[in-house]
C-alpha cells in the first residue's frame, strides 16, 4: 500500500514540484493538493490521508494553525503531519513541534530526505532537518514548560535510557534496531513503553523531555 498524502503550498510552482517530487518517490502517492491552510484542514479531514505535508506561510490558516487543527493536544484522532519551509527560523520550528507536526524540513532538504521524512512520519517516526535538530530541540526544551511531565510516572530501564538518547537525536527505528541488534518489534515497544512513562504523545517530546532532563547534549 503506497503512503498517501496531501500537499499544501501557498505557492504553485512549489506545490507542483513536491508533487512531481513525492509522485516519483516508490510508495508515495499524493492523494490532494491544497493552496491555503484552510482547505488543507478540509481536504485532511475527508481524505483522512496517511501524511500530510504543509507549507509554514499560507493565506488565510498559515500551516503552524492548520497542524494545530489535526495534529494539536486536543485533537483525539490526529493526523501524521511534516512541516517544510524555505525559512531556518527558530520560532517556525518551535510553533510547529508545539502544534503537533512529526516532522521539520527547509525546501533545500532535497528529495531522498523529503521522502524519508515522509516515510518517517507514516510509520510513527519523527524527522527533523540534521542541520537543525540538536540545536533546536535543546533550545526549546529550555524554552518554557513543554507537555511531558518533569519526572516519568516509573523509572526508566537501562535499555530505555540508551534508546531516549538515539530517539533524542532523531534515530529512525530501523536506524536504533541496527545500533542495538535488536528488532523492529522491540523498538517500538521501548518508544510506547517511553511514551506511557514519560507522558509523551509522540517521539518528538520524547525527545524534548531528554534534552529538558539533560541526558542528551549538544
Amino acid at each position: 500500500m503506497s503512503i498517501r498524502v496531501i500537499v499544501a503550498d501557498d505557492q504553485e510552482i512549489a506545490r507542483t514540484g513536491l508533487v512531481m517530487i513525492l509522485d516519483a518517490q516508490p510508495g508515495i502517492e499524493v492523494v490532494g493538493e491544497a493552496a491555503d491552510g484552510r482547505r488543507a484542514v478540509e481536504l485532511a479531514r475527508r481524505l483522512r490521508p496517511d501524511v500530510c505535508l504543509f507549507d509554514i506561510r499560507m493565506p488565510g490558516l498559515d500551516g503552524i494553525e492548520a497542524t494545530r487543527s489535526l495534529a494539536g493536544p486536543n485533537v483525539a484522532d490526529p493526523l501524521a503531519v511534516v512541516v517544510i519551509t524555505t525559512f531556518d527560523l527558530d520560532d517556525y520550528v518551535y510553533a510547529a513541534l508545539r502544534a503537533g507536526a512529526r516532522g521539520f524540513l527547509l525546501k533545500n532538504a532535497g528529495a531522498e530526505m523529503l521522502s524519508q521524512a515522509i516515510h518517517a512520519a507514516a510509520n510513527g517516526d519523527a524527522l527533523i532537518a540534521p542541520s537543525i535538530t540538536a540545536r533546536l530541540l535543546s533550545a526549546f526544551a529550555g524554552s518554557g514548560p513543554v507537555s511531558p511531565p518533569a519526572k516519568p510516572v516509573e523509572t526508566l530501564t537501562d535499555r530505555e535510557e540508551q534508546i531516549l538518547a538515539t530517539v533524542a537525536r532523531g534515530r529512525t527505528n530501523s536506524e536504533i534496531a541496527d545500533e542495538f541488534y535488536i528488532s523492529l518489534s522491540t523498538v517500538k515497544s521501548h518508544i510506547a513503553s517511553l511514551m506511557a512513562k514519560l507522558g509523551a504523545r509522540n517521539r518528538v517530546e520524547i525527545a524534548m523531555w531528554a534534552y529538558e532532563t539533560n541526558r542528551v547534549k549538544n
